[in-house]
C-alpha cells in the first residue's frame, strides 16, 4: 500500500509482523552475508560495496527458506539468475535449481 506521507506508514507494526512470520532472522542472515562479502572484496570506487558485487546478488547455496544458512555457503550471482527459481502459489521455492540450470 502506498502512503502519501512517510509518517503515516506503521513501521513498528510492520516490524512486529515480520518478526511474527519469522522473516527477521532470514533478513539478518542475508545482511550478514552481504556485509561479509563487502568486507573481503576491494572497493576502488568507495561506495561501500565490493566491486565484484556491484549490481549482483549474494545467493545462498542452500536457500534460507529451505533451511540453509551462511555456513552452507554463498556465491555471487546476477539478480536474474538468483531470482529465477520456480515458485509455488504461496511464493515459496519449489526447486533450488532454475529451469536454465536443469537444461544443461
Amino acid at each position: 500500500m502506498a502512503y502519501k506521507n512517510k509518517e503515516d506508514r506503521p513501521y513498528e507494526k510492520e516490524y512486529k509482523q515480520q518478526v511474527a512470520r519469522g522473516e527477521l532472522a532470514n533478513r539478518m542472515e542475508r545482511q550478514r552475508a552481504r556485509r561479509a562479502m563487502d568486507k573481503t572484496g576491494a572497493d576502488k570506487n568507495k561506495n561501500g560495496e565490493a566491486d565484484k558485487r556491484e549490481g549482483k546478488d549474494i545467493a545462498h547455496v542452500k536457500a534460507l527458506s529451505k533451511g540453509g544458512s551462511n555456513k552452507d555457503g554463498v556465491r555471487i550471482e546476477s539478480a536474474t539468475k538468483n531470482r529465477s527459481f520456480s515458485r509455488n502459489s504461496k511464493g515459496g521455492l519449489t526447486s533450488e535449481t532454475s529451469k536454465k540450470e536443469r537444461k544443461k
